[in-house]
């Protein structure tokens, strides 16, 4: 059965002034598939989803959608309206109940919540719930797991599994494209190359389309030197050439300058001498009001230390490593760093350039020579090629520079300064996955220790060799393995846990009896409970009707959140002492 064209986008070009992302692309979106748009940092993904959602127009070329096709975009900076909206109402969804739920399961508990107050990350969740209620026919997500943690990524990534949505995403998250995608799309060289498979067989694929471009390219200049010996001898007799070889040189010539070799960071800055004496820490606790976020915790850090930090948002990683370099003090406890100690700090709001300087201008001004690995010194305009600033990329002010261009001026300020003890906080938002790459080969070398903050699970498992896990209420526990190792454990300890439930439950007898097989009657006190029982189960029956009357009505109001818990809480009770009847009636019988 051939498959359904949801959309068809044919010789599509996009440039901004003298720069072109994209010539002549041409490719399909059918419906069922899991699309992964793959491409370095300012080379058009997000135009590209932007054109495909119709909000931005191409230079030239079409994009065809299928009759009636509803298509939702989540944007990396989503618009959810006026500042008054709450997060219930920038679902836009007509069913409160279904929206509050989708708001909890993607960590939103209030959705009574304005606007106006959240993060980033809260406003990414909100737009995400936005476009699952809306149940598009093609979902389109502009880096999705940015700013999530963890355990609503896993969420969603086991929801966009499970979907019948056809999707088309960009993220530098490789577990999220490996288990997601069936298909991947990558803009390079201002074409678009098309792989069957998840992220993967990409790699594989991508690696010998590279290795066959390479040997194709070698022949062109073999072939290009005899055909220019040709094209020099004899010149009297130029004229009378065959017509068609010397039009085939002209083509090899064009051919033979095409240019393979790829642009990449280069993350060989030298890190300074650490001595044998780092950090430690002992009992340390913070708290905000009645919110405690470290509990009496101690640690000794360790020469080459590589930790990983992983918990839910707002229990206190980011305040916990600025305690760790003072910018945050602690209520209690003690800090005692080793006097070689260095650090390197690279956080979630980037450093404060100054957006009126040029980017050259803003490195010198930290640093007139920056000293490789090695020994190699480099002016600060050497310095900033390494990082992929073109002499006129190094000309622009930072106020224009793009997301991607800011982080890696950020890492460049960071790594130049030579530090021995990295602090990094959610380096992996910005970075595409090229740059990505480099930074994971450069910290399993790196020469110091380095403390991780991330919800990259392959990066994490890539760096870390044991994680501080926060799980809440001041609690840091120090587990030994990469996140997969600790995924891992969890999901043992939730099987046996269930498994114990499920012997306790079949061992419980099912009728009552005593040690000689004889039946008995009920005691006085389980007469009583049974009628209280009775009439608990009556009243919270009652409720129960009463809150799926408000749900189903359609009619605003107030509190909404605070009615969805409660009716989870009055349907638990309802089975819990509905068993407890049936047991005792069990034994009456």
């Amino acid at each position: 059965m051939a498959p359904v064209s949801y959309l068809q986008i044919e010789n599509l070009t996009k440039s901004y002034g003298d720069r072109m992302l994209f010539a002549d692309v041409t490719f399909g979106i059918n419906q069922g598939d899991k699309i992964g748009l793959i491409a370095k940092n300012g080379t058009g993904k997000t135009t590209m989803l932007r054109i495909i959602a119709g909000i931005e127009s191409p230079d030239s070329g079409t994009v065809t959608r299928r009759s009636g096709l509803k298509v939702a975009l989540v944007e990396q900076v989503p618009d959810l309206g006026s500042d008054g909206a709450t997060a219930l109402s920038a679902c836009r969804w007509e069913d409160p109940d279904a929206a509050t739920r989708m708001l909890s399961q993607l960590g939103i508990s209030d959705p009574a919540m304005p606007v106006a107050t959240m993060s980033g990350g809260q406003r990414k969740r909100v737009a995400i719930a936005r476009a699952l209620l809306h149940e598009p026919d093609l979902l389109i997500l502009d880096e999705p797991t940015n700013h999530l943690d963890i355990q609503v990524i896993e969420w969603l990534e086991t929801r966009l599994t499970r979907a019948r949505t056809t999707l088309l995403l960009v993220t530098h998250d490789r577990y999220f494209l490996d288990r997601i995608c069936n298909k991947i799309i990558e803009i390079d060289m201002a074409g678009i190359f098309t792989y069957q498979g998840n992220y993967d067989e990409y790699l594989r694929r991508r690696a010998e389309r590279l290795n066959a471009l390479t040997g194709e390219l070698a022949k062109v200049r073999n072939t290009l030197r005899r055909e220019q010996e040709w094209m020099s001898r004899q010149p009297q007799a130029r004229a009378g050439k065959a017509k068609f070889r010397i039009d085939a040189f002209h083509e090899l010539k064009r051919r033979s300058q095409a240019d393979y070799t790829e642009r990449t960071v280069s993350l060989d800055v030298k890190s300074s001498y650490i001595g044998s004496k780092i950090f430690e820490a002992e009992g340390i606790t913070k708290r905000y009001g009645d919110k405690l976020l470290v509990d009496d915790f101690t640690y000794n850090f360790a020469r080459y230390d590589k930790v990983g930090i992983v918990g839910p948002n707002g229990v206190g990683k980011s305040t916990f490593i600025k305690m760790l370099q003072g910018i945050v003090q602690p209520d209690a406890g003690r800090f005692d760093v080793g006097e070689t100690v260095r650090f390197g700090y690279y956080s979630q709001d980037g450093l404060k350039f100054d957006k009126g300087k040029r980017v050259v201008d803003a490195i010198a001004d930290l640093a007139e020579e920056i000293v490789l690995e090695g020994g190699e010194r480099h002016s600060p305009m050497q310095y900033l090629q390494r990082f992929l600033f073109t002499p006129k990329d190094q000309q622009k002010y930072i106020s224009t520079l793009s997301g991607g261009e800011l982080a890696r001026l950020h890492l460049a300020a960071v790594l130049m300064r030579s530090p021995n003890f990295l602090i990094l906080d959610e380096p992996t938002n910005d970075l595409d996955i090229v740059t990505l790459g480099l930074l994971e080969e450069y910290l399993a070398d790196f020469k110091g220790c380095a403390i991780i903050v991330s919800h990259d699970r392959f990066f994490l498992d890539t760096i870390v060799d044991h994680l501080f896990v926060f799980t809440g209420n001041g609690v840091i526990k120090d587990f030994p393995g990469n996140y997969s190792d600790y995924r891992e454990f969890i999901d043992r300890q939730q099987a046996a846990a269930a498994a114990e439930t499920t012997k306790t439950r079949k061992e419980k007898p099912r009728c009552g009896g005593n040690s000689e097989g004889r039946p008995r009657k009920l005691s006085f006190k389980e007469k009583k409970l049974m009628e209280t029982l009775e009439s608990e189960i009556e009243s919270l029956t009652a409720e129960k009707l009463e809150l799926e009357a408000v749900f189903a009505s359609g009619n605003a109001v107030d509190g909404i959140g605070s009615l969805s818990q409660r009716y989870t809480q009055v349907q638990e009770l309802l089975d819990e002492k509905e068993l407890q009847w049936l047991e005792l009636s069990e034994i009456e019988g």
